[in-house]
């Protein structure tokens, strides 16, 4: 098999890495509903027998019996939107059974977690534009047998495949610049080097370690698991693009410090923090009112009450990464800001001392150069004085050197400071070293006459 051409789209979304499921596939309905918005969202449904096994079913949202339960996903497009839309999509595919309070919670911006008509619903969905790839939104209705989720966009590791038909359980060779690819062997692949690069920004294999659950409350955890995941996978991303821009600035010059603070590249990534930190948040409020409400379901297993509180302190972890990363962030702005403002103070000093050296010789061309009768040396009132232009020399140099010396004054005057301190502490270092010799002298005829 030759993945050589399978790369990761542009939203951080990886096309082509895994193979099509094995899991048997029920037979669909021909009489199936008729949507008004056909294509416009991505449905997904699974049945599980509750013993480890799982088999795609058709869109009839039916719930299970017994321990068999029932999943229904939508996925709706990462595309620029209103919000009123997505709820027509939903209404769409979901209605019936669900009511217009169920879309309504499913789909508003916030964080919720309660029950609606019967059913726990909470929701993680962040108010930004759709498009961004920093807006991320799931919400979920669950019941004892069935759950209904809809995230926006693909949520990876969201969905399963059986262990052993992922790219991530194959033995590959890597293509790149200097190794070209060679002839396959047997079942070798062959995956591009950008592919890989792609792969290391994960924080998990992509669906290779997807258990199937037994039950609700497997299927619940698992659904905040792969939340917690994707937010750690763009704050993998950020850490290595962060610590890429800090190699660069250490390496480049001023050409690259004056490019990124024209394109603003530090502000933008602060303001993505910042609404990372808002979606975490948002978990931080909802996943453990969750933990709370379903501690209270006796179908809720308690192994799984224990998988949510890992995950909630997981997640407090992750907040305090984002929040070390815009501090880091906020010191870079923060030395770019001020080495910008070193330039412009030095550009500025120049100038002053541009304008100061020309501006008595301003002053004295202004002066010599009014049409006043009685001004000193325009022969006017003497015409016995030739020497009126070399006396305005004499006079320019006289004040230029002036104005140079009030510049010198301030290091004349820590040289002079500095000299009649080191002077004094000579001085009272000999006098020191005098008066010690005379005592010890003193001491030591005063022990001669003792002895005598």
């Amino acid at each position: 098999m030759d993945l050589a051409e399978e790369v990761p789209s542009g939203d951080g979304e990886t096309v082509g890495l895994i193979r099509q499921s094995s899991a048997t596939v029920l037979p669909v309905s021909d009489n199936q509903i008729q949507t008004h918005f056909p294509g416009m969202v991505r449905q997904k449904a699974y049945f599980f027998d509750g013993l480890g096994n799982y088999f795609n079913k058709d869109w009839d949202l039916a719930e299970g019996e017994g321990r068999e339960f029932c999943w229904y996903h939508v996925e709706l497009p990462k595309v620029k939107q209103k919000c009123s839309l997505s709820a027509q999509y939903l209404i769409d595919v979901l209605c019936p059974p669900l009511k217009l309070q169920d879309i309504l919670s499913l789909v508003s911006n916030g964080p919720f977690c309660g029950y609606v008509d019967g059913a726990l619903v909470f929701r993680v969905n962040s108010a930004g534009p759709a498009s961004s790839s920093f807006t991320f939104r799931i919400a979920a209705r669950v019941t004892e047998t069935s759950v209904i989720t809809v995230s926006l966009g693909r949520v990876p590791r969201l969905g399963f495949s059986p262990v052993g038909q992922s790219l991530l359980s194959e033995i590959p060779s890597v293509e790149n610049s200097f190794n070209r690819r060679r002839e396959k062997v047997g079942s070798e692949i062959v995956i591009k080097e950008h592919v890989l690069e792609f792969l290391l920004t994960m924080n998990h294999s992509e669906e290779a370690d997807n258990p199937v659950p037994k039950s609700i409350s497997n299927l619940v955890v698992h659904i905040i698991d792969t939340h917690v995941d994707h937010l750690q996978d763009v704050v993998t991303k950020l850490e290595m693009e962060l610590e890429t821009v800090e190699l660069e600035l250490d390496r480049g010059g001023s050409t690259l410090k004056i490019e990124m603070l024209d394109d603003r590249r530090f502000p933008k990534m602060h303001l993505n923090l910042q609404r990372l930190l808002q979606v975490i948040a948002h978990g931080e409020q909802v996943f453990p009112r969750v933990k709370d409400k379903c501690s209270l379901k006796p179908w809720f297993l308690s192994q799984d009450i224990k998988s949510l509180e890992v995950l909630i302190e997981r997640l407090r972890r992750l907040k305090e990464n984002v929040e070390f990363l815009a501090n880091r962030v906020t010191a870079i702005q923060s030395s770019l800001d001020t080495w910008q403002s070193e330039q412009i103070n030095k550009k500025l000093y120049y100038l002053s001392l541009l304008s100061i050296v020309f501006l008595p010789l301003s002053v004295i061309t202004g002066v010599f150069g009014m049409n006043v009768g009685g001004v000193p040396w325009t022969m006017q009132k003497a015409p016995e004085v030739k020497d009126g232009f070399l006396n305005v020399m004499v006079l320019s140099v006289v004040m230029l050197l002036l104005v140079l010396l009030c510049f010198l004054f301030p290091a004349l005057y820590t040289r002079v400071t500095a000299w009649y301190k080191k002077r004094a502490l000579r001085r009272s270092l000999s006098q020191n070293r005098r008066s010690f010799l005379w005592r010890s002298f003193g001491i030591q005829e005063r022990g001669c006459c003792l002895r005598i």
